[in-house]
């Protein structure tokens, strides 16, 4: 392809040759068909240069290609290092077929691109990892890299940009889901911590050892920040999710089940506007899931969003969220705002999109902000992007109508730029004082990597130069991660907090109360509680939140000086939603206590902390009668493994359902009611509102449509009994056991059905 340089021998494995040929038989040979007046019927593959004019985006931007085929092969994620050199996991097991057959071979990799003549195109390829089995994200940090490979994550050190021994992080990182269903991610966050999508853990590396700590379950696939260090994320169906608040607050009390300012619906609009026909969706049967041109109305398989903290879009660019929809071929833009904590938005255009595409094989799933300010994005390149486990038949119609499972080995990497611009990346320099000038920059993604690097690096020699730029007020994003570099070298001390915590920028107010929790000690807590004390007593209700996660790091050291902050903020914003679930999700075990401590002075019982103290208390003591899980497992060892690697991601382990995804098994009439209309949700699907113990959930609370398994060849009629008892068996559900013979009469009952079923069908079901 015009514009390479192939450096590496034998780059052009066999899966490569294969997309390579598609392209000369496809340019010549295409299939016929017809649609209400639309040819939907070929999809042939074309050059990444060719595919390029195939889109159409946002007046101003041009898209160039950074690399493709067979420099690059279906990639998924990707992380730039100080050379500016783009480290790229390649998932070449995704779906070789209609049927997923061959995803568990060992032919995944990591790979490190690299730009050496400066025009902006990947000319040199190494390989770094291969004989990897479906791997999903990895991060660069120290002097070694995480590499996510199911279901271990593994530390890697790295010598002259080859493995030099590993060290297992984590045995049962990816254990329990499908491939869209498993962790994936490892963004280092603002505050050093390593956060991830469909998890609810963070990572931190201490020395030769590495910390695992819990936070909030985020999104599906892929994870963002925006300047502040706060997480957005999305499901499958969802536009944009994120967080109020650090993210390191807010997750310790587990009868807590949704702590306000987290998993925020932060844009509700769900809309797409495809510039092409895409009837191949799996739900595409399902009335108004596609329009009158058989476009697809809403998402149904985003993924990637991001935060563009770049220089080089323009100030009309500054605070966008974009995100990928690789069914509908395009990538939306959304315009943020804020107000204070909170963070709304809403689409950037009406009935139309950043960038889209006619070609059916642009599969955007992954965008990333880059050293030079342009965004960048993963292109799959692949026919087939939904994975076996819910694939209908339907669906399976629409990959041989337009023979979408060939070839395989095809993938694009391009960047986003404003039109005329030729934009320069940004290297990281090794002296101190320039790194500390760098942590200033208006381009997010250098503050970030210098961040990481100065970290990394270790240097003490930085420390002047970090305290010196804390009292640079006139850059208060330098002051954050000078104060976050500090943190990260053990560097940061007390009086420097307690200072910024009095800053007249609020932004720089809540980072220090982030920070805060990793230098409080036995000798500096009291320095703490006063300068927590005179925030409450300044009025700063915006702050409230941010006192009340901190008083609990107070607690170990001084429990009586924490519970009167608690009391304080209660007594002061009884009926602050934010207020009221950051107190209550410091209470653990100690709900009852609080709950009579403010009896006397807060005796309205229909103010919003005592609403949430009787609702947790209640949770606490519902699952005090849980029936024993592990007793339930070895009964049903087929139905556990299933609901861990299937349900739960969405129902939650607890069965407690997941906020915006799906509603409750536990106590739900659904699941210990009628063999009759479970089994057919379980095995066809459910598509719309369902109302479950008299409370009616619907999109945006949870996801419109809950996929069937009944079509994929690896889950038996004996795994969806096993898994159906286990569920009716579970938590506080007492039902009986399902058969096999239950399942199979089901499965001829609804022989050839392709649709999911809605709650009216199945009232009618006897």
């Amino acid at each position: 392809m015009k514009g390479y340089q192939y450096t590496v021998l034998g780059i052009v494995l066999f899966s490569l040759y294969q997309c390579q040929s598609y392209k000369m038989a496809t340019s010549t040979s295409q299939a016929s068909g017809m649609a209400k007046g639309i040819d939907f019927s070929s999809s042939p593959v074309v050059a990444a240069d060719e595919a390029i004019t195939k889109m159409r985006i946002e007046e101003g931007f041009e898209v160039k290609l950074v690399a493709a085929e067979p420099m690059v092969s279906m990639p998924v994620a990707m992380s730039f290092d100080g050379k500016g050199r783009m480290w790229v996991v390649e998932m070449n097991g995704y779906m070789p077929d209609s049927l997923g057959r061959g995803e568990d071979k060992p032919n995944g990799k990591v790979v490190i691109l690299e730009d050496k003549n400066g025009d902006g195109v990947a000319d040199t390829r190494k390989l770094f990892l291969d004989s990897l089995v479906m791997p999903r994200s990895i991060c660069l940090i120290e002097d070694g890299i995480l590499v996510a490979t199911p279901p271990n994550l593994w530390y890697y050190k790295i010598k002259d940009d080859k493995p030099a021994g590993r060290t297992l992080v984590d045995s049962k990182f990816a254990t329990e889901g499908n491939v869209e269903h498993q962790p994936n991610g490892l963004m280092r966050g603002l505050d050093n911590w390593i956060y991830n999508a469909k998890d609810n853990r963070r990572f931190r590396k201490r020395g030769e050892d590495w910390i695992i700590e819990n936070t909030h379950f985020r999104g599906q696939w892929g994870v963002t920040q925006d300047d502040y260090g706060r997480l957005y994320y999305n499901d499958n169906s969802t536009n944009l999710i994120g967080d109020y608040f650090a993210p390191g607050f807010g997750a310790g009390n587990k009868s807590l089940r949704n702590v306000a300012g987290y998993n925020e619906r932060t844009v509700p609009d769900n809309k797409v506007y495809p510039i092409r026909p895409t009837p191949g969706v799996n739900r595409g049967y399902v009335k108004g899931m596609l329009d009158d041109s058989l476009r697809l109305k809403e998402f149904t398989a985003a993924c990637g969003p991001l935060i563009y903290r770049g220089n080089l879009f323009g100030d009309a660019y500054k605070w966008n969220a974009f995100v990928a929809e690789p069914s509908a071929n395009l990538i939306k833009r959304n315009i943020l705002t804020e107000d204070r904590f909170k963070v709304k938005g809403k689409q950037a255009y009406a009935q139309k999109e950043f960038l889209a595409s006619v070609d059916e094989r642009f599969r955007p799933v992954s965008l990333y902000n880059g050293p030079d300010g342009a965004m960048y994005v993963l292109d799959m390149y692949h026919g087939i992007i939904q994975h076996k486990t819910y694939v209908t038949p339907y669906l399976m119609k629409q990959f041989a109508m337009r023979n979408l499972s060939q070839p395989v080995g095809c993938g694009r990497i391009y960047k986003i730029v404003p039109k005329g611009k030729k934009p320069k990346a940004v290297s990281i320099p090794n002296d101190p004082a320039q790194q500390v000038a760098l942590l200033g920059n208006p381009n997010g993604f250098i503050r970030d990597l210098t961040q990481q690097i100065m970290v990394d690096q270790k240097n003490r020699k930085a420390i002047p130069y970090l305290k010196a730029a804390l009292k640079n007020t006139q850059n208060p994003m330098q002051v954050i991660h000078a104060m976050w570099v500090l943190e990260g070298l053990y560097a940061l001390q007390t009086n420097e907090v307690t200072d910024l915590m009095q800053s007249g920028n609020w932004v720089i107010r809540t980072q220090s109360l982030a920070a805060a929790p990793s230098v409080i000690n036995l000798s500096s807590y009291p320095a703490y509680v006063k300068a927590l004390k005179q925030l409450l007593a300044n009025g700063d209700e915006f702050a409230a939140p941010y006192i009340a996660y901190v008083a609990n790091y107070i607690k170990p050291f001084n429990e009586q000086e924490a519970s009167q902050l608690l009391l304080d903020l209660a007594r002061k914003y009884p009926d602050n939603s934010y207020v009221v679930d950051a107190i209550v999700s410091t209470l653990p075990m100690r709900e009852e206590g609080f709950q009579q401590s403010i009896a006397q002075q807060l005796p309205d019982t229909n103010l919003k902390i005592n609403k949430q103290l009787a609702k947790v208390i209640n949770n606490f003591r519902s699952a005090q009668k849980n029936r024993d899980p592990e007793v339930i497992a070895r009964a049903f060892p087929k139905g556990a493994a299933l609901f861990r690697s299937t349900c739960q991601t969405c129902h939650a382990p607890d069965g407690n359902g997941i906020k915006s995804l799906a509603p409750p098994l536990n106590k739900s009439e659904w699941v210990t009611g009628s063999l009759n209309k479970l089994i057919p949700i379980v095995m066809y699907g459910l598509t719309g509102p369902i109302k479950v113990n008299d409370h009616l959930y619907q999109s945006p609370e949870i996801s419109a449509d809950m996929p069937g398994v009944a079509y994929g060849e690896e889950i038996s009629d004996e795994d969806i009994a096993q898994v159906l008892s286990f569920i009716r068996s579970s938590w506080q559900n007492n039902a009986g056991k399902v058969e096999v013979k239950d399942i199979a009469a089901a499965r001829q009952k609804y022989k050839g059905r392709e649709t999911a079923f809605t709650q009216e069908e199945l009232n009618n079901i006897k």
